[in-house]
């Protein structure tokens, strides 16, 4: 890497460290005061201003992305955004830059992303307590060998998608799901034996949970394709001005009915037909995927 690569990526980083320690501070604050309010209608009115602090903290990491890189993106939005909406946010992952794709898109323009984290990233510094702060739900992600040998496991996961979505049904929110599960790699794809192209196999019962503890108040879901035509990048290689174009796609659709009133651990059918119907979404992305990397370059 070129001695402007490595600067360019050190200013990017000494930004973004600032950033986050400038939003952090007031954020932990605010949150603190609000775990200590006796009241649930005051502790509500605290949730704008942490909100606010996590979309200005994604704005200024945003800009510095654009400021100091040339890559290019290329949106094609067939939707109508609401700030104040209630979304199931569904993407396919391929890598980190995803997250900072997503935040660019949709930052001040739908309720905050929110994603389920592995329990883990509690313990990163600063951000993992941002990241309590802001509800962000820490799970398990345990293996199916794991719940195989403890079914009490999947349950714990279970519960805490029940005990998040009972709080987001109270505030605008985006729920955001990568239905693969993890980053999509050669490796992961050959030892799947995956049947769509470029993607992985969708897991079905992390959708169906945000669907059953969300009841009605998810208005609808937000499809969303993310491609890079020039090969699956690294944070780095954003950073170091290596990433010279990405390709999204956003559909807005809506949410089978039939399959948020049945109960998918528990009924054969309704498992079935929502994983068919997971399925079918998950070819068409696939095709999508296929034609937004044919689709030549725009400015």
């Amino acid at each position: 890497m070129s001695l402007l690569s490595w600067l360019r990526v050190c200013a990017i980083l000494l930004l973004i460290v600032v950033n986050t320690l400038l939003h952090a501070v007031p954020l932990l604050i605010a949150a603190l005061i609000k775990a200590l309010l006796p009241f649930e209608s005051v502790r509500l009115a605290f949730n704008p201003l942490l909100t606010g602090l996590a979309q200005s903290w994604i704005a200024v990491n945003t800009a510095a992305i654009e400021r100091l890189t040339d890559t290019r993106f290329s949106i094609d939005e067939q939707v109508e955004l609401d700030i104040d909406g209630h979304y199931l946010v569904l993407a396919n992952h391929q890598s980190w830059v995803d997250i900072l794709v997503l935040q660019k898109v949709f930052n001040r323009r739908i309720p905050l992303l929110r994603f389920f984290l592995k329990r883990q990233l509690f313990w990163v510094p600063v951000m993992g307590l941002a990241w309590w702060a802001l509800d962000f739900p820490f799970m398990g992600r345990y293996t199916r060998e794991q719940i195989e040998r403890n079914p009490q496991l999947g349950e714990r996961d279970r519960e805490t998608t029940r005990r998040a979505c009972e709080k987001f049904r109270s505030i605008p929110v985006s729920v955001m799901n990568f239905v693969e599960g993890t980053r999509n790699t050669a490796s992961r794809h050959a030892r799947q034996q995956s049947p769509y192209r470029h993607l992985l196999k969708p897991k079905s019962g992390g959708v169906a949970f945000v669907l059953d503890a969300m009841g009605q108040g998810l208005h609808s879901i937000l499809d969303v394709t993310l491609v890079y035509p020039g090969g699956i990048p690294t944070m780095i290689d954003l950073m170091a001005n290596r990433l010279p174009e990405v390709r999204v796609q956003v559909r807005q659709r809506p949410i089978p009915r039939e399959l948020v009133t049945g109960k998918y651990q528990d009924d054969a059918e309704v498992r079935a037909a929502f994983q068919q119907w997971m399925n079918g979404l998950w070819r068409d992305k696939d095709a999508d995927i296929e034609r937004l990397l044919g689709k030549p370059g725009s400015e």
